[in-house]
């Protein structure tokens, strides 16, 4: 039960307005809820904020502000504001940016918006036609539930004009209802399918782990196909009977479509969406309908995590390796990590679901912190691909080539037996660098200390980094030198280009997510691929994200190699994750499918460990040396990155921290650095990074807010600390 404050008593507010610390308010009118959502004054301006709790006070009595009125919006739950305390404090976030992320909804403060919906009426329309009687038998369908004027034509595949006929008639009635309606019922018994034995045995462990009601954590490990949705849908559906509500985070807005899809099947209902493709009007219906408990699973990207849900049950992270979970703008968060955070103050589920989990969550199973839950077959007839190398050193293949004369053999075989071939590199655009034959320079961004990669489809030259884009140039922009510009490297528009020269009768489709401008593009075009519209996929990462391409049978990858370069802490994990999932893609229906990977050095330790496909071996590994050299998962990193726009300046602050580091020292921790950034310069503003190294104990936020707070910060200098970094940008 949220605390009641009486009309005028001291209670504290938090804003999202840059301010470190809560403000003080007379309680309203009629008094106010804890965790009630309010308009206040801030100065000239009225500001939107939550009544945190009592006031602080020692500030002039006589000078404090009433509450100006309460928003007709859910209060946010005592625990929702732990949860944002808890993830504040451990990112090193102030409050002020944690309620932003809670409130990232259009129009909170409006009164709720009406719409007009129709359900069946009572009368008899003067004539009756075949478009008529579709959209009276769907009202008869629906048994009483309303649908939008769009809605409602749509499922009767009809023109609004013939549902404003029914109107008139008094066989369709017109109602004003409140534009934010509640979501349709999910039903968990509904589309129940037979599971095999080893997904059985699996579901009965999620399944009684949602039973218990209590906090648990669970790593569902499956090779790729062998239906680890389903099995985790069953756990959904043990959420739904207890009343509770489910949320499952994907990856990426890509993948939302087909699951929807499949939830559907499942539930006989859509869920809501929560995502950056959602509309404006569709985010705020899903933020008020969470809070009001009248949405019952929601499927959204990782801010996901932050909506205001009424009582949360259970929490799926698919994919939960996958990078894009971690947030490095902004708020700096790991998503995974902080559903974890979620559920335990909840006494909620977490299920991590994933065919190359990470290695921080192995560690936590292997230490009996999570749950281990494992499928080791594929569904049905379908059979892991078998995996083989080419050993490009004894390939004869021409420096503007990519695709050796072993996988082009490879993926003409299965063009003429109708099946299709995916050709994976994980570099978007044309080429990665535009290159000066007369002067040797290489075209740059403006802003950034970045190459600038063509998009040839696009005619244009992107900044990876901060986005600004610029015509292809006819001369270069150094010397001037005309038709002396040539592209390095390929990306998959370039290989795209030598996939039609070298498959001329194969019809390709190039995915990569720069080349459609709406979620709704890209879903249309892997669902056209899905059935058989195109022989030849050219892909990026997006590829590898839980896409099911029936026909496909043959997964070449270009650069096999390409993951292994640098200094990364992660690198050879990612690249043994992004190889297996990307690997996984083929052979998932009948036919087998075969993986081949192109590489320079097919004895490397990495290379050899996805050939062998002894995956715990691998992580057992990366574990030995993870901590034999104290590094995460067995010990813990903080990267913070100094930016501004005079070099010297930003470097002058670096070495002021690195030398007054006795905070750190005190807790056993090293820094390393002030050095410049990989990427040093960043739309215009220079970076200097320094690393953060501790003990796993060791109490590292605390000491990181000491020592950070020692210098003030003067003039355009920024400083942004990163907790458990996952790059080194």
């Amino acid at each position: 039960m949220q605390s009641f404050f009486e009309e005028n008593a001291l209670i504290s507010v938090q804003t999202t307005q840059p301010l470190d610390r809560l403000l003080d308010y007379r309680a309203p009118e009629g008094g106010c809820h804890a965790g009630a959502f309010v308009e206040v004054p801030l100065g000239p301006r009225k500001v939107i904020g939550v009544v945190w709790g009592t006031g602080q006070g020692g500030f002039d009595p006589s000078k404090i502000r009433q509450v100006i009125r309460v928003l007709d919006v859910s209060p946010m739950r005592a625990e929702m504001r732990l949860f944002l305390e808890r993830c504040g404090a451990y990112t090193l976030t102030p409050m002020n940016a944690m309620l932003r992320l809670a409130t990232r909804a259009p129009g909170l403060g409006d009164p709720p918006s009406m719409q007009k919906i129709y359900r069946l009426g009572e009368g008899e329309p003067s004539r009756m036609t075949e478009a008529r009687t579709r959209v009276l038998d769907v009202c008869r369908e629906m048994g009483g539930l309303s649908l939008t004027l769009k809605e409602l034509a749509e499922a009767a595949g009809v023109t609004p004009s013939v549902v404003k006929g029914l109107v008139k008639s008094g066989a369709v009635w017109e109602e004003n209802s409140p534009r934010d309606t509640a979501y349709p019922p999910l039903d968990p018994d509904y589309g129940a399918k037979d599971l095999t034995e080893d997904q059985e045995t699996a579901a009965a462990q999620l399944r009684a782990g949602q039973a218990s009601q209590q906090y648990n954590t669970v790593l569902l490990k499956g090779v790729t196909g062998s239906g680890k949705t389903e099995v985790y849908l069953e756990a959904v559906a043990e959420c739904l009977r207890q009343g509770r509500q489910a949320l499952v985070l994907l990856p990426e807005i890509a993948l939302t479509a087909e699951f929807l899809t499949r939830v559907e099947a499942r539930f006989g209902a859509k869920p809501a969406e929560w995502h950056s493709g959602a509309t404006m009007t569709e985010r705020r219906r899903v933020w008020r309908m969470v809070g009001q408990g009248q949405a019952q699973m929601v499927i959204g990207a990782r801010s996901a995590l932050f909506l205001p849900f009424q009582n949360l049950g259970l929490i799926v992270v698919d994919e939960e390796h996958d990078t894009s979970y971690k947030q490095d703008d902004g708020v700096s968060y790991n998503a995974r990590d902080m559903a974890v955070l979620r559920a335990s103050i909840l006494g909620a589920q977490v299920v991590l679901a994933s065919a190359t989990p990470s290695l921080e969550s192995w560690a936590n199973a292997e230490a009996g912190k999570y749950r281990r839950v494992i499928l080791e077959s594929r569904y049905g007839p379908a059979v892991l691909p078998d995996m083989m190398t080419i050993d490009m050193r004894s390939e004869d293949l021409p420096s503007t080539r990519w695709i050796s004369a072993t996988l082009r053999a490879a993926v003409n075989r299965r063009v003429v037996a109708g099946e299709q071939s995916l050709l994976f590199l994980n570099r978007r655009g044309y080429a990665p660098v535009t290159l000066c034959r007369a002067c040797g320079q290489q075209i740059a961004c403006d802003h950034c200390d970045a190459r600038m990669v063509e998009h040839r489809f696009l005619k244009r030259l992107v900044c990876h980094q901060c986005g600004e884009s610029k015509p292809v140039p006819d001369s270069c922009p150094s010397c001037g030198a005309e038709d002396k510009l040539a592209p390095v490297g390929p990306g998959v528009e370039r290989l795209a280009e030598e996939a039609q020269a070298q498959f001329p009768d194969a019809k390709i489709a190039v995915l990569s997510s720069d080349l459609y401008g709406t979620a709704r593009e890209l879903k249309e075009q892997i669902e056209a691929i899905a059935a058989g519209a195109a022989d030849i996929i050219i892909g990026t990462q997006l590829v590898a994200k839980g896409h099911n391409f029936p026909l496909l049978t043959l997964v070449g990858v270009i650069d096999a190699d390409l993951g292994l370069q640098g200094s990364d802490l992660r690198a050879a994990e990612r690249t043994f994750q992004l190889m297996r999932q990307v690997a996984g893609r083929a052979g998932r229906a009948e036919k087998p499918g075969t993986a081949m990977l192109q590489t320079f050095q097919p004895e490397h330790p990495v290379i050899r460990s996805i050939l062998g496909g002894d995956e715990v071996a691998f992580w057992q590994a990366e574990m030995d040396e993870r901590r034999a050299a104290g590094m995460p998962p067995f010990g813990r990193l903080a990267g913070i990155v100094l930016s501004g726009e005079d070099l010297g300046k930003v470097f002058d602050l670096g070495n002021h921290l690195a030398r007054n580091d006795a905070p750190l020292r005190r807790i056993g921790a090293q820094v390393f650095g002030p050095a410049p950034a990989p990427i040093a310069r960043v739309r215009g503003r220079h970076r200097v990074r320094l690393l953060i190294k501790a003990e796993k104990t060791a109490p590292l936020q605390a000491a990181l807010s000491e020592w950070a707070g020692q210098v003030t910060l003067k003039g355009d200098l920024r400083m942004s600390i990163d907790i458990d970094p996952q790059s080194f940008f």
